[in-house]
């Protein structure tokens, strides 16, 4: 299996497919143990489905929203607003094959279920509707309980569900985040028969998710439409800030000092500014204070104020952005949003700190996460092209002739120089 998140590739017999991972199953509800050919994240997801005493012979799902809740619950859910999308995009496709669109929340709860009425109506018998909560952690493996699990895209099929009655259905399904925030809003799914169990099945569910998310971008208030000032500090030297229908472009100087009064929403004082911004503990106040006076005259005294000093207006800036998904384990989503390095040219002693940990943290977050393609991402960058921790984790996953040749050039590089296997940022 050349992708591990793909669950039949072309040209595999399904019959036979389905016949030995069954096998696979019935040893591991008898036994506890894995074999192959089980994929790793089906085994892994049957592994915390007996974890959360799932039975393998369980009915279905239970239902936890009805009527008038469920009702009230959808139409406040930030999903409700691209269902329309969810229906054009998938809608005719559900309808000609036979199969079911779902949307699930962040809890792995269905809210709406559509499709084909013959398949509606198998789907019926398992509690395959809208208010049933098919979280992993309820009814084992299954395409958007596992996906909301594991904030990715993933496909399960036939006997890789974990209950056998869902075992006749194939499914994939991706995560749908919050644009702005990140967080994890839930999945759109495409549950059906066995034709389903195709790679196109799995990119076509990614493309979907994307566009949702596409479109909630769209439809979400800027910063500039909520009263608050947008700041752009990653991947280059010079920030730029939009506040009040301006577009200002900021000395790097200038950059460093407001990415500081975005982080201190209470203010700073002189000496806390003179501090974070300058290795010089001589640099006297009054070059800070005329960097101030020049600032003000770029901002505008009714953003800038002083005593101490600080921002009048609230401040959206892509760190934040990074942070905010990377908090909720939106690692793919933390890593769309990473442009490059905070400031790389600057050298202000608080910047440096920040920007390193900033670095750290997404890249920590892509070597947990164990997917190849944001790791490759990530090491073709030109952040990440010499950071050999990450190298390493891709070798691992993913260990072409490229990807070694590559490693060991950094393993002897790293023999020469003694630089530290961390890239430093």
């Amino acid at each position: 299996m050349t992708d591990p998140w793909v669950a039949l590739e072309p040209g595999a017999d399904p019959a036979e497919r389905e016949r030995v991972v069954r096998q696979a199953h019935e040893t591991f509800t008898a036994a506890g143990t894995v074999v192959r050919p089980v994929r790793s994240v089906v085994a892994e997801s049957w592994r915390r489905s007996a974890r959360a005493r799932v039975s393998p012979e369980g009915s279905g799902a239970a239902v936890e929203l009805t009527d008038g809740d469920l009702g009230a619950y959808r139409a406040e859910h930030p999903l409700a607003r691209v269902m329309p999308l969810f229906r054009e995009l998938m809608g005719t496709f559900a309808m000609d094959g036979e199969h079911l669109l779902a949307v699930c929340d962040g809890q792995g709860r269905l809210l709406w279920v559509e499709g084909h009425a013959v398949a509606r109506r198998r789907a019926d018998r398992m509690n395959f509707v809208p208010g049933a909560r098919w979280a992993e952690s309820a009814v084992g493996t299954n395409a958007p309980g596992t996906a909301v699990a594991l904030d990715r895209p993933v496909q399960v099929f036939a006997t890789e569900h974990f209950m056998r009655r869902v075992q006749p259905w194939t499914c994939a399904a991706a995560p749908v985040h919050d644009p702005r925030t990140g967080r994890l809003l839930g999945a759109v799914d495409i549950t059906g028969g066995n034709g389903l169990a195709h790679p196109h099945s799995l990119a076509f569910v990614q493309a979907v998710a994307r566009a949702a998310e596409s479109q909630l971008a769209l439809l979400a208030p800027s910063a500039r439409a909520r009263g608050g000032v947008e700041l752009s500090v990653l991947g280059r030297d010079e920030a730029l800030l939009v506040a009040g229908g301006r577009k200002v472009r900021l000395s790097r100087r200038h950059s460093e000092i407001v990415v500081l009064l975005a982080r201190h929403p209470e203010g700073l004082s002189g000496d806390e500014l003179l501090h974070a911004l300058y290795e010089d503990e001589s640099v006297p106040q009054v070059t800070l204070r005329a960097e101030m006076a020049r600032l003000r005259r770029a901002l505008g005294a009714e953003l800038l104020r002083s005593r101490p000093y600080r921002l009048a207006e609230p401040v959206q800036c892509d760190v934040d952005t990074v942070e905010r998904r990377l908090a909720v384990g939106a690692v793919a989503a933390a890593a769309a949003a990473y442009a490059g390095p905070l400031l790389p040219q600057s050298r202000a002693p608080a910047l440096v700190r920040l920007r390193r940990r900033l670095a750290d943290q997404l890249r920590a977050a892509l070597v947990g996460h164990n997917d190849p393609d944001l790791l490759a991402d990530w090491v073709h960058t030109p952040w990440g092209e010499e950071d050999l921790v990450a190298w390493r984790a891709l070798a691992a996953l993913r260990p072409t002739p490229g990807t070694l040749a590559r490693l060991r050039e950094l393993d002897a590089e790293l023999a020469v120089t003694g630089r530290s296997a961390v890239q430093s940022y």
